[in-house]
């Protein structure tokens, strides 16, 4: 006879009874937990580099600044006032008024919205365009490896800023025609940087059980091999949103980039260039804002990629 904390088997033998609420296998809430700990730790990491935050405050400081520029902005950036043309700095114009009699910080406050849209999404979009033929390249391999990587060699030929400059003018100026040049010629080396990682992952175990299990190429694409290969390419996205906001504000520069009426820092940057040395509050505000947001992404990056370093785990 058994108490009714056991229970009687065929042979007789008594064995503990097992609670009807119990998780037999023991992991009930285990990849949940596995995953917020994980995260944990990159943040950890990525908190104990000191530069690092100090780019997430620009970073942040520069999202806050292109949501909230009506806000934050002391004067319309396109309202001219040609009796009040290149004023040096003053109370009303903390940074001085251009060659219209725009103000400068306005300006410069309004600019950070075209570099959040163009660094961003030009990098999302680079990522995806180069992800997705990086991968096939690599599992596939073969006929589609050679064929991205040869077509991915004709994109490297071409300087990013000559290639962007043909796309303008072909499909003409503004923000998204920047967007989509700063892409096409930048997915190549996402795509060759994440090949390299799925040569590797594709011949691990836990693919080759994958397969074996029945799995098809997009469930392993996805659920297997991109989780495992995908750090570095973060690490290179991460770094090179501020690339594209110096190669955005470079076109500008150069005409080729969004309208000149539109406030932004390359266009800034042009019309103070024939006052250097002589009116140098033109272009050293809009200077600084690039060089503090390139700065930010890369101080940024760079605590990603120690955060991610499987080294460090």
């Amino acid at each position: 006879m058994t108490d009714d904390k056991t229970t009687a088997t065929a042979a007789g033998r008594a064995v503990p009874r097992q609670r009807e609420d119990a998780d037999p296998a023991g992991t009930s809430g285990e990849p949940a937990v596995r995953v917020v700990k994980e995260w944990q730790e990159i943040w950890h990491r990525f908190a104990a580099n000191k530069l690092a935050l100090v780019g997430l405050v620009l970073v942040v400081g520069l999202l806050l600044t292109a949501v909230f520029a009506p806000l934050i902005a002391p004067h319309d950036p396109l309202r001219q006032d040609l009796l009040k043309t290149l004023q040096p700095p003053s109370a009303d114009h903390l940074f001085g008024t251009d060659i219209l009699g725009r103000d400068q910080l306005s300006r410069v406050i309004y600019g950070s919205r075209i570099a959040v849209v163009v660094g961003v999404v030009s990098i999302v979009l680079t990522l995806f365009i180069g992800i997705v033929l990086g991968a096939i390249a690599g599992y596939f391999g073969r006929f589609y490896d050679t064929l991205t990587m040869r077509f991915a060699d004709v994109f490297f030929a071409f300087p990013l800023l000559i290639g962007a400059i043909i796309i303008i003018t072909v499909i003409g100026r503004g923000v998204w025609p920047v967007v989509l040049s700063l892409a096409i010629f930048g997915w190549a080396t996402v795509a060759r940087l994440l090949r390299s990682s799925v040569l590797s992952a594709r011949e691990m175990d836990y693919v080759h059980a994958a397969r074996a299990l029945g799995a098809g190429h997009l469930r392993v694409i996805l659920r297997h091999i991109l989780p495992n290969s995908i750090a570095p390419v973060i690490i290179y996205g991460t770094f090179n949103v501020g690339t594209a906001v110096v190669a955005e504000a470079s076109l500008s520069y150069l005409g080729v980039g969004v309208s000149p009426e539109i406030p932004e820092w390359g266009n800034m940057l042009a019309s103070g260039r024939g006052f250097i040395g002589v009116y140098d509050y033109m272009w050293t505000l809009p200077s600084l804002a690039v060089v503090l947001t390139s700065l930010g992404f890369i101080f940024v990056g760079d605590g990603v990629r120690d955060a991610l370093d499987p080294k460090l785990r």
